[in-house]
């Protein structure tokens, strides 16, 4: 029996050159649009599974290759010397360079046939995981993205002067037990984002990685119940 999810490889052409991009598709064939950004690990078996999950549900989505410039298709593990790889790549990332290629994969992924050609707007939406989780937030601010979702977003306390530029809907993702973004920085995002259209939600029981189930930090419940409202704000926002 074959999957009901068509997966490839595809190119976005940018001003900066070509890099490559993990496609999903629903077995409708058809839907709106998800960008999937990557933790510091790469478009790896997790996360390209994370892209059959949400194209299972009936996203078109596509998951860039965002360190192409240092190592095109880096697929990292969870070992500390995997960590210390990803967090030195992610370090040498620059905002304008990454800018560019959020605003790149958006414009190709809503070109796309697959994404509902019937309707009257191709509506996109971005969900990111740790690192993604930030360049989620980034996207949600400086494009006209319809819909943005947050996972332990790394680093999003320290850009909240783009919050008053966010204009969609957004949701944020966040564990109790995360050492890397205390409580009080979540409270910072809270604040930054009172008055919008958001959703700020603590998983107790949750560390930093809780949704990925190849970490010794995933926490299925939290997951299931973070998963299950991601997909309730996508389709309510996109379809």
């Amino acid at each position: 029996m074959s999957h009901p999810v068509d997966t490839s490889w595809i190119s976005i052409t940018g001003d900066a050159g070509s890099f490559d991009a993990y496609l999903a598709l629903p077995p409708g064939g058809s839907g709106p649009g998800l960008l999937l950004y990557q933790e510091i690990f790469g478009v790896n078996a997790h996360i390209r599974s994370v892209a059959e999950q949400y194209a299972l549900a009936g996203f078109v989505v596509l998951a860039p290759d965002v360190f192409w410039q240092q190592q095109a298709r880096i697929d990292l593990g969870y070992s500390p010397d995997d960590i210390q790889r990803g967090r030195a790549l992610a370090g040498a990332l620059q905002a304008e360079a990454l800018q560019r290629d959020i605003a790149d994969a958006l414009r190709t992924l809503r070109a796309l046939p697959k994404l509902n050609a019937q309707a009257q707007r191709r509506k996109a939406g971005v969900i990111g995981y740790c690192m993604g989780g930030r360049l989620a937030y980034t996207a949600a601010a400086l494009t006209d993205i319809d819909a943005a979702v947050a996972y332990y977003g790394g680093g999003v306390q320290g850009q909240l002067d783009l919050a008053p530029r966010i204009r969609c809907p957004m949701q944020f993702h966040y564990g109790a037990l995360d050492a890397n973004i205390p409580l009080s920085a979540v409270d910072q995002v809270r604040a930054a984002m009172q008055g919008k259209d958001a959703q700020v939600h603590v998983y107790e029981h949750a560390d930093h990685g809780f949704n990925c189930w190849a970490r010794a930090s995933y926490d299925a419940a939290s997951a299931a119940l973070a998963h299950g409202r991601s997909l309730q704000f996508l389709a309510q926002q996109l379809f």
